[in-house]
């Protein structure tokens, strides 16, 4: 059986009623997701977190931005259920709120930044669980929606941070450009040196600009670890 719970430099994450459990993608998001060019110390700073799971990317943001008021929102009852309780027993239960929503329904706002781990296997097998289908297909969270439904929830200067598939690039770069979000921040993401990539983290927003665009290997050739990746989640890992 695995760990009921997963611990971090200053929250601890349960997720054994969760379909989805504390994964890499999470980490990967939370830490990269880009916040410096923010005024982080005015009040007013809002964050969503969309099809929040566990609540992990919620409280890795409450923890990088101590004034940030977050929204975390997910359709499915016992994802918010521990969500909730992830955030009752974290050191900022005050600045988060957990709801359970319909992301296309969803209707505050606006958000200076809106972050999502979607789900993703669009063509595969779907799983029996109805827990797990719904968090791994995107039957419940079109990608169509995620970038055009962020476009009206996002102040001008707003950001729009995700981790998707490799394949998904060109997809959410087509997407992005029909919503009026420009993609400022690429990083493609392999599991070991030499191999191809398997995840895209990508930034949009409403200005036009040049994206940046980079790489990360989450293994060394002699280490689970690579130094980027430990650079990058130092504040969070044990």
């Amino acid at each position: 059986m695995s760990n009921p719970f997963f611990r971090f430099k200053q929250f601890t994450v349960r997720h054994d009623r969760c379909a989805m459990k504390v994964g890499t993608d999470g980490v990967l998001l939370g830490s990269w997701t880009p916040i410096g060019d923010f005024r982080l110390e005015i009040g007013d700073f809002r964050i969503l977190d969309v099809g929040t799971g566990t609540g992990l990317i919620a409280l890795m943001l409450a923890q990088r931005c101590p004034t940030a008021q977050i929204d975390a929102i997910d359709i499915d009852t016992a994802a918010v259920e521990q969500a909730r309780e992830n955030v009752a027993a974290s050191p900022w239960a005050e600045r988060i709120r957990v709801e359970q929503a319909d992301f296309g329904q969803w209707q505050q706002g606006p958000y200076q930044l809106i972050v999502s781990n979607p789900p993703y296997f669009v063509d595969s097998l779907k799983n029996p669980d109805a827990g797990r289908r719904t968090a791994r297909h995107t039957d419940s969270l079109a990608y169509a929606t995620l970038f055009g439904h962020t476009a009206e929830l996002l102040t001008a200067d707003g950001v729009l941070a995700v981790i998707l598939p490799a394949e998904s690039e060109a997809e959410a770069r087509a997407l992005g450009r029909e919503a009026g979000l420009n993609l400022r921040h690429i990083t493609r993401v392999s599991s070991k040196p030499g191999r191809e990539a398997k995840r895209v983290l990508m930034a949009f927003q409403k200005e036009e600009c040049l994206p940046e665009e980079d790489t990360l290997t989450i293994e060394s050739e002699d280490a689970p670890r690579s130094a980027a990746y430990v650079r990058l989640t130092e504040e969070f890992y044990l």
